[in-house]
């Protein structure tokens, strides 16, 4: 299976339907792949881009924390398939060892951990969207969205 690395550009409210997406971008290419995400998974994201450390750890910083303390590292999250309209992910840890995971909380784990992230082709076949114009006015629009959006936003 093929894949390309992807950064996380931000995580949105859809509207109307109030559901948070997570929004990735090919790192070397003009596609993007949006996955819908949970909310408590939406403010996961956000603290983690945003250098965000909460006074007490929350889920995917406990799960960081257990991961290492267990000896191994999240070595990369590859996105791989759609199937009916859930998205499936897995994270590889140190000594070839492979779990399967959301792609909210893969994502979540490997922005704490500093960890790359790939989508499969098929991802990108099946979900991804083309932009290719960095200068789009809906992606200017989502990073100004996304300028002046709080992780708080998402929670309650």
């Amino acid at each position: 299976m093929e894949f390309f690395p992807v950064e996380v550009v931000g995580v949105r409210v859809e509207m109307p339907s109030n559901q948070p997406i997570v929004l990735l971008k090919e790192s070397e290419g003009i596609r993007y792949l949006p996955i819908w995400v949970g909310a408590t998974e939406a403010t996961a994201i956000a603290f983690a881009q945003q250098g965000v450390v909460p006074p007490r750890p929350l889920t995917h910083d406990l799960m960081k924390s257990l991961v290492e303390e267990l000896g191994s590292k999240i070595e990369s999250v590859q996105l791989t398939e759609l199937l009916d309209g859930v998205f499936y992910a897995n994270l590889k840890l140190a000594a070839g060892k492979e779990i399967s995971a959301r792609p909210s909380d893969a994502i979540a784990l490997a922005l704490r951990a500093g960890a790359p992230i790939f989508a499969s082709a098929q991802l990108f076949e099946e979900a991804g969207i083309e932009i290719p114009d960095q200068s789009d006015v809906e992606v200017e629009a989502f990073r100004e969205f996304l300028d002046q959006i709080n992780p708080e936003d998402f929670l309650g």
